[in-house]
């Protein structure tokens, strides 16, 4: 009728360190699906549309300045952007913003 508590404690014993790691991995797998594989997919594109700059796009530094695409060296960071009628500046392709 009644059960001894040395068998109830066996029971709980036996799932015990199993259960204990399942709430950090489904946090973990939350975190990975909400978090760091829409990062990966951001940056994937973010390359992938700097890679794709071509001479007369409109661009934005990350200081902020508009400017043309003038002269894209190939094999290389650097860009000549026209930021003004005969105003023409190198930068590199990383502070391309958008």
């Amino acid at each position: 009728m009644f059960i001894s508590p040395a068998y109830a404690q066996d029971a709980s014993g036996l799932l015990g360190p199993a259960v204990q790691f399942l709430p950090l991995i489904l946090i973990f797998g939350v975190f990975y699906f909400l978090l760091i594989r829409p990062q990966q997919t951001r940056q994937r594109e973010v390359k992938a549309s700097l890679a794709a700059i071509r001479r007369g796009d409109r661009v934005i530094t990350a200081g902020g300045i508009l400017a043309t695409v003038q002269r894209v060296k190939e094999g290389s960071d650097e860009i000549e952007v026209e930021i003004a009628p005969n105003v023409r500046v190198i930068v590199l392709r990383d502070t391309i913003s958008s």
